[in-house]
């Protein structure tokens, strides 16, 4: 291969890769998660949705019934809506 047909073969590789990259940035969408430390806090920002405590290590949420709501360091009250929006699951541990 001459160093003309090397050039252009790196050309098409480097625009086919910027067309990539430049489709995929309009596909995702961030949902904003507002994280607070105190309870009062997040429910004043969303009056009519529940607060929920949301384990960023596990990666779910728990209700004000679970055993470990408000349980932990790795974690914030936030607004249901908004953890579900940003893909955190419900945990099952401590529904009946």
């Amino acid at each position: 291969m001459s160093w003309n047909g090397f050039g252009k073969a790196v050309g098409g590789i480097v625009l086919a890769a910027a067309v990539l990259v430049g489709a995929g940035a309009t596909d995702v969408a961030a949902t904003p998660l507002t994280p607070f430390r105190y309870e009062a806090q997040a429910q004043r920002h969303c009056p009519h949705d529940q607060v929920v405590w949301l384990d960023f290590r596990k990666g779910v949420y728990y209700g004000k019934g679970q055993k470990r709501y408000g349980q932990g360091f790795d974690g914030s009250f936030v607004c249901r809506s908004e953890a579900r929006d940003s893909f955190y699951r419900r945990s099952l541990l401590g529904l009946r």
